[in-house]
Order: C-alpha cells, then structure tokens, then sequence
C-alpha cells in the first residue's frame, strides 16, 4: 500500500544502526487536520536514511510512504516506511472550496457573463 501526504518537518533523529548491517531513521511532520495538528513520525531504513538529509526542521515537505505492520511475540507494530521525500513551497496549500473563494474570483462589470435574452426560452429564470 503505497500513500503520500504533505506536511512541516518537525524533527529529524539521526540515524541508528540496529545491527551491522540494518540501519534506521525517524523523522517528524506536522499535519494540519481537522481542528489540531497531527505529528506523524516515519521510519528511513537502510540507503533510504539519507533522503531526508537535504531537508531542514521548517520545510513543508511531501513524503510517499507504505504503511507496514508486524507481529512478534504476540505484540502488534505498524510502522509508515517512507520511500520518497520531496521539497514542497513555504505556503500550505490553499482548501480548493467555495469558502476561500476572494472577491476577485467574481465577474465585473467588464467580465460579466454574456445572458442570452432568446425570448423563445422557456426557463422560468
């Protein structure tokens, strides 16, 4: 299952070596969801560690991630691999509805939507 979401790195954690030849890296972002933020952390492993070097705690990043469960010793993990880390712009992208609609969005008079005045139409309007 592959996924992507965009978000404000937080926190990056350096690497750790699990064992002389198994690597792991965590990160942090700020997700703006509903009425608080969410901090969702993932987990860099092996050659992927060094993707999310070339990004600073501030930037608005775009992470594409798998998400992963496992079972050991009757215990249950989840954990979101990340894959791909890309570099986003410093704004958060604006909601795409009706509400952040601006006044410019409107027609002026110079602009105004051409009323066909066929009398020959039926539409009460």
């Amino acid at each position: 299952m592959s996924f992507d979401i965009e978000g404000k790195l937080i926190k990056k954690y350096d690497t750790e070596s699990k064992s002389p030849t198994f690597q792991t890296r965590e990160f942090v972002i700020e997700v703006n969801a509903g009425n608080y933020p969410e901090f969702v952390k993932f987990q860099l492993t092996q050659d992927r560690c060094a993707i999310i070097e070339n990004h600073n705690e501030g930037d608005r990043i775009r992470v594409h991630f798998d998400l992963r469960g496992r079972e050991w010793q009757g215990k249950y993990f989840t954990n979101l691999n990340a894959w791909k880390v890309e570099g986003q712009s410093a704004a958060p992208p604006a909601a795409k509805s009706n509400a952040g609609a601006s006044f410019s969005d409107f027609p002026t008079v110079d602009n105004e939507p051409v009323i066909n005045m066929d009398m020959n139409d039926d539409l009460p309007f």
